[in-house]
This record gives C-alpha cells, sequence and structure tokens, in this order.
C-alpha cells in the first residue's frame, strides 16, 4: 500500500493509507448508536477519522498509538477534511518506517551533531566542559537528546527538536555577549544545551507525542536538576557553588512561578537564560503556527490557543535562513561574534572524546 500523506488528502477522494493513531475516543450517536473518533497523523499533519459502521469489530483491533491501515472517504464537515472509514486493520510496527509518521525539523541530526560537538569544544572552562562531556559522551544519553521534541504542543514539537532549541538558545548567547560584556560566557552555554535536559525523560516519542508517567509526576525542570545532580557527583572535585549556580539556572528557566518554575531567576546569567529561552520558544511557535496555512490568502492566521493571540502574515518577509552546521560560539573574552573554529581541524589526529560518537552518528530517523 503507498502512503498517501495527510497534507495531500483532496475533499471527496478514496483514501488507502497508513496512519498513526494519536487519539482513539468511543462515543454514542443521539440514536445511540456507538461510534469512533479517530485522531490520525502522520509527519504532514492530523486529520480525524470517524467510524460509524462495525464499531466493535473494528474498535477491538487496534488501540492508540497503533499503526493502522485504512481505507475511508474523505470529505469536509464543518470546515475541516474529515475521513469516513470503512475498513481498518492494525499494520506491525515492523512494517513501517516511523520518520512517515512524526514530524521532524528541517536541520539534518548530522548538521546539529557537528554544531553541538563544536559549542561543546569551545567551552574553556574546564569544569563545566566536563559536565557537558559526562552528558554527550554517553551515548544512550545522546541518542535520546538527538531525537527528542522540545515539547508536545508548543514549540519544536517535532524529532531532533530539543536539540534544535537547545543550539539556537546557545547561538544567541554568543549573539549578546558582545552587547552584555562580564557575563559568564560558559555558564550561559552550558546551561543552554541543559536547561530542558530532563525532557528526555519527561517525554515520550517513539510513537505520538506524550508524558511519561514520570513526566506528568514531576516534570522536566525536576528531572534536569536530578540528571544535572547525578552527573556532578561523578565528577571529582567540581566546584560546589559551580553547581549550585547551574542548578539554578535549570531550576529558574520558566521564569515565573505560574510558568512552572520552582525558582525565579536570582543571577544575570539565570535571567538571561530565562528571556532567550522564552525567545527561541516564542518565535519558533509563531512560526509553526504560520507555516500550518501557507495555503491560506488571509491576511491573518487562525486564532492561536496556547499564545491567545491571532497573527498577522507578514507576506513581504520569509524565515530567516537556516543557521551555519558549525555555528559561532567565541570566547567572550576577545573573539566577540568570531568563530574560533575557523582554522582547519587535524583530520590525523585527535583527543577530542567526540570523536567516536560522531563516528556512531545517532539519526533519530532510523529508528
Amino acid at each position: 500500500m503507498s502512503k498517501i500523506f495527510v497534507h495531500d488528502i483532496r475533499d471527496r477522494s478514496r483514501v488507502e493509507s497508513v496512519f498513526l493513531v494519536k487519539e482513539k475516543i468511543e462515543s454514542l450517536a443521539r440514536n445511540g448508536k456507538p461510534y469512533l473518533t479517530l485522531h490520525l497523523m502522520d509527519k504532514t499533519g492530523e486529520i480525524e477519522g470517524r467510524v460509524w459502521e462495525n464499531v466493535e469489530t473494528i474498535g477491538a483491533c487496534f488501540e492508540k498509538n497503533d499503526f493502522v491501515a485504512i481505507a475511508a472517504k474523505a470529505t469536509v464537515y464543518l470546515g475541516k477534511m474529515q475521513l469516513i472509514v470503512s475498513g481498518l486493520s492494525r499494520v506491525p510496527d515492523c512494517e513501517v518506517h516511523l520518520a512517515d509518521f512524526l514530524p521532524a525539523g528541517e536541520r539534518s541530526s548530522d548538521e546539529m551533531l557537528d554544531e553541538l560537538v563544536s559549542v561543546v569544544e569551545s567551552c574553556r572552562d574546564g569544569n563545566l566542559r566536563r559536565l557537558l562531556e559526562a552528558f554527550f559522551t554517553d551515548a544512550d544519553f545522546l541518542d535520546l537528546y538527538c531525537t527528542a521534541p522540545a515539547a508536545k504542543g508548543m514549540h519544536h514539537v517535532y524529532l531532533g527538536g530539543l536539540m534544535e532549541h537547545s543550539l539556537a538558545v546557545a547561538r544567541l548567547v554568543d549573539l549578546i555577549m558582545p552587547v552584555y560584556p562580564g557575563l559568564n560566557r560558559d555558564l550561559l552555554v552550558a546551561g543552554a544545551l541543559l536547561h530542558d535536559v530532563g525532557k528526555v525523560r519527561e517525554m515520550t516519542y517513539r510513537r505520538s507525542f506524550d508524558y511519561t508517567d514520570e513526566g506528568k509526576l514531576l516534570g522536566h525542570i525536576s528531572i534536569g536538576v536530578e540528571m544535572v545532580h547525578e552527573k556532578i557527583s561523578l565528577l571529582h572535585d567540581f566546584p560546589f557553588e559551580l553547581g549550585m549556580l547551574f542548578k539554578h539556572m535549570i531550576l529558574a528557566h520558566h521564569g515565573q512561578y505560574e510558568y512552572g518554575s520552582p525558582k525565579r531567576p536570582k543571577t544575570v546569567e539565570a535571567t538571561v537564560l530565562n528571556y532567550l529561552d522564552d525567545l527561541d520558544s516564542k518565535i519558533n511557535g509563531i512560526r509553526t503556527h504560520m507555516r500550518k496555512e501557507t495555503a491560506s490568502q488571509a491576511r491573518w492566521t487562525a486564532y492561536h490557543r496556547l499564545y491567545d493571540r491571532y497573527f498577522f502574515k507578514d507576506f513581504g518577509c520569509g524565515d530567516a535562513p537556516s543557521p551555519p552546521a558549525k555555528a559561532g560560539c567565541g570566547d567572550q573574552a576577545d573573539t566577540a561574534g568570531a568563530d574560533v573554529r575557523s582554522e582547519p581541524a587535524n583530520k590525523g589526529f585527535s583527543n577530542s572524546p567526540f570523536e567516536n560518537l560522531k563516528a556512531k552518528n545517532p539519526d533519530p530517523f532510523s529508528k
């Protein structure tokens, strides 16, 4: 069966394709007959499906987060595309390619991994670099970090979103260093890379994006501080005060109590991280919302529930170009804005602990 993607479905067309079941809801119609409402998805979007006939038989053969092959008729109802499902069967996991069903960012994992290595290697503070290496030389952790989304619904909601967001915040750190001299650049960069580290355990992303039991009970901030504490405890003579300042940045990066922040920022670096994190997440969220309506010629987007507003579409401005594979993370003292990695690397020898991981090349799309 050839794959038909959600964004290619047209009104009154016959659809025979495989989708991931994001939601499965059993209900009763006004006449007392049962029916199913399905939220079906692939990497291009979501579409609602309805099962009106043979509900008990069809409903018994699959569950939420299963892959299903459907036969359906597409129709527009109340302005939204909908599938009226006449046949459905569960598809074994081994017969599907996960990358067809979960959204992914535009940047490749190889490109972002190269940038991650460069950012870590740019840290001059030996203790912070040891902390970063303790995380990123752990192949199992790195695989999760390269794969995880940054959120379920607000921003960077796609495979690789966590790493893309973290790297973007790290680049913003270097951009503001010339404007605010005296900031601890390495503390900020390390905070940028690890402020959301708890999301590798807060969320599930091998199927549809959702929260784990640990994520629902503890949240990524508490999980992240715990993970950092565990790594620091394994590092000989890691300065207590530096660890305290770093953990404070994680605890405070949401800024306010009402946004789920256990602490409000009480250092300049924690304050900067809070604002840069918020800036990148909001811009990504707004742009993602706008991209969903590229076919519409309306001058305003649809209402965005989470941001509680409409957004004006500026047709004269496209998206910013993608960052280079090795974005600048220069030394704050004398190379603000410069690329400290401009010299060609010595290919014959390297003592970098990341070389073996770069060769390993974790790829979320191969799972």
